[in-house]
């Protein structure tokens, strides 16, 4: 009896002295799973030219769009800056002529040259699958879009890293 007792208060202290299992924190699934990170963050979604934003959209579409509020938000302007990690950020700058969204200008600024590099391969790979036969001329890559029902727009990608940082620009504009 007394062995029992032993077992008993035995399983006792061990099933008491278990840590309550901490929740995991759930990830956060991948909008572009083949490629790096950082498009999910910079792209954002799959909807619209980029961060789930069309040409023609009204700023108040764009403040919904983006995840802070804008750095500087004039009639002509909304102006965004994130930071990816301790080596990466970014700013997103909005151009509009009457309430209507005329270019994007996102600004990729990056202190790890391979990094820069992969994201620079990787922007330039997803635009040319989402809208093919780009141009290249001087170390830009130049994507036109004038298919379907949207109005013709350009999207310009540029590598303008220096021997010490990456810098990245986008930019996406009307088609005049």
């Amino acid at each position: 009896m007394t062995r029992v007792i032993i077992i008993f208060f035995s399983l006792f202290v061990l099933w008491s002295c278990n840590e309550p299992e901490k929740e995991k924190p759930l990830a956060k699934p991948r909008v572009f799973p083949n490629y790096n990170v950082a498009l999910d963050e910079i792209i954002r979604t799959k909807d619209g030219v980029i961060r789930g934003v069309n040409l023609n959209s009204k700023a108040e579409v764009i403040k919904r769009a983006e995840t802070t509020a804008p750095q500087e938000a004039e009639a002509d302007h909304l102006y965004f800056e994130y930071s990816l990690d301790s080596l990466t950020n970014y700013s997103v700058n909005y151009t509009l002529q009457k309430d209507s969204l005329e270019e994007i200008n996102v600004q990729i600024i990056c202190k790890d040259l391979d990094l820069s590099s992969k994201i620079f391969t990787d922007l330039k790979d997803y635009y040319e699958k989402k809208l093919p036969n780009p141009t290249e001329d001087k170390g830009y890559v130049v994507y036109n879009c004038f298919e379907g029902q949207r109005k013709p727009f350009v999207v310009s990608l540029s590598d303008n890293s220096t021997p010490t940082k990456g810098i990245i620009s986008l930019v996406i504009y009307k088609d005049k």
